[in-house]
């Protein structure tokens, strides 16, 4: 396509021109029935649903929407994801040019720099229908597992701004609906959204904040990726989409939002509003246990006139949010090459819930290299809640869990290449850390060692085909009838 997707809608008609889509129109009801059809669907790598016909509501129902490799190239509209890190590192590298020369030079880089950014405007699709009379009752939210505490909404982008620099946010939060005009929100500690509420909170203030569904599928990503500190997120989605996104005020709160919305909920997080949220069933396959949360107060509504209500569910992986992840796991690539120059390869398995586990390949050139690296990560962002790292040696496939065991058991001694570090910030998510937010880190060496790190032992020679033999077989491999 010549022009980035522009909202949920197109990215469905797209989605179902490539057979990534399918209806339903048979009704369903947004308690439990939803979400077990999306899980089924998701467990045996099943397209994108939307459900026409939702008891009690006219809206449509969107699930699923990222929920393969194949959607999110589609929806971002790229095949290689380290495309985005690229971009932001290059970004940094630009240097303001001096002189006429250097000037012309550098203006293709300066104007692609500058499409990137949001557009502000004074109406959008999202602002066709508002209003100040709003309620949660209007919309199909769904209940996703039977011991769930309610109803809770699981892909709204929520939109805050840092109260002192007006850096603005997003990110997903789940929601538990508590009645009509009041919902949890479940930022976690260390979740930017919480830091801005704490501010706030400082101040003696409640946070303003938006809950939006839909919008460029770029728009939905930049939400959910850990971005550097102080990169504002809008600016974020011109840079995945190559193009800057629109933008609109809303009616009842200082925020600005995405013009291409489906909905957008108006309203503010009162830190003083304290009230217990969950069980939720979540993405580590457990219910998570009831804890206080924030309140988030609803003032007012801005939606298209036929909106379509997006949402995901969560529970033991692979479900679509191991997509998105491993997109995340792509995109940020060369941002952590570009502060450990070392790393050749970087995955967090889905099984890992994407905060569980980690492996790293390396270019090793002196020793104890493997442990820096370790270090390193653990002080970057959202890399300081992995609990478990493996670092192994560039000729190991970081993608391949039999190559990644292999390293361990043949290059890395338990006593000697194994760290743990305790009282260390862990995902409030985490179901084994002893605390919640507080545990421990294990690192595991498996690059192979070598005198300087201890190794007295000559290092085995690897058994390999030679090429002689090699050649032989690849050219007589259509005769052996195989």
């Amino acid at each position: 396509m010549d022009v980035p997707i522009q909202d949920t809608q197109e990215f469905i008609i797209e989605l179902e021109k490539q057979g990534e889509l399918k209806r339903v129109k048979t009704e369903v009801d947004q308690d439990l029935e939803i979400a077990e059809i999306l899980r089924r669907g998701m467990y045996s790598n099943g397209p994108a649903i939307l459900f026409e016909n939702v008891k009690g509501h006219s809206m449509p129902v969107l699930g699923n929407a990222f929920g393969s490799m194949k959607r999110l190239e589609i929806g971002l509209e790229m095949t290689d994801f380290t495309e985005i890190g690229h971009r932001i590192t290059d970004m940094t590298k630009m240097d303001m040019p001096s002189g006429l020369l250097n000037k012309i030079k550098k203006l293709p880089e300066l104007s692609k720099m500058t499409a990137s950014f949001p557009k502000s405007q004074s109406s959008g699709l999202v602002t066709e229908v508002t209003s100040t009379d709003a309620s949660f009752d209007d919309l199909p939210i769904i209940k996703s597992w039977p011991d769930d505490a309610g109803r809770f909404i699981t892909l709204g982008l929520i939109a805050t701004k840092h109260p002192e620099t007006g850096v603005r946010n997003l990110g997903v939060y789940r929601m538990q609906i508590i009645d009509k005009t009041h919902a949890s929100m479940h930022w976690q500690k260390h979740k930017r959204g919480a830091n801005h509420g704490d501010i706030a909170k400082d101040k003696g203030e409640k946070i303003p904040a938006a809950i939006i569904f839909g919008g460029e599928p770029a728009t939905v990503f930049s939400s959910i990726a850990p971005v550097p500190e102080g990169l504002d997120k809008y600016l974020f989605a011109g840079i995945t989409r190559k193009e800057g996104i629109k933008t609109v005020k809303c009616k009842t709160v200082d925020l600005d939002v995405p013009a291409n919305a489906e909905i957008v909920l108006e309203g503010y997080v009162d830190p003083e509003d304290i009230r217990d949220e969950g069980p939720f069933g979540d993405h580590t396959g457990y219910y998570t246990p009831v804890e206080p949360y924030p309140t988030f107060t609803l003032t007012g509504i801005m939606r298209r006139k036929n909106p379509v209500y997006v949402t995901t569910v969560v529970g033991k992986p692979i479900l679509e949010d191991a997509y998105i992840g491993k997109v995340i796991e792509r995109s940020f690539l060369p941002l952590v090459q570009m502060f450990h120059p070392e790393v050749v390869d970087f995955s967090m398995p889905a099984a890992g819930w994407f905060q569980g586990f980690a492996v790293i390949s390396i270019k090793k050139r002196y020793p104890g290299q493997a442990k820096k690296v370790m270090m390193g990560l653990w002080g970057m962002g959202q890399l300081s809640l992995t609990k478990m790292f493996v670092v192994v040696d560039e000729d190991i496939n970081v993608h391949d869990m039999d190559d990644v065991i292999w390293a361990i058991t043949t290059r890395s001694d338990a006593a000697r290449d194994t760290i743990i570090i305790n009282n260390t910030p862990t995902d409030t998510l985490d179901p084994a850390s002893p605390l919640v937010n507080l545990g421990s880190k294990m690192g595991i060496d498996a690059t192979q060692k070598t005198r300087e790190e201890g190794y007295m032992r000559e290092i085995q020679q690897q058994v390999k085909v030679d090429e002689k033999t090699k050649n032989l077989v690849d050219s007589r491999w259509s005769d052996y009838g195989l």
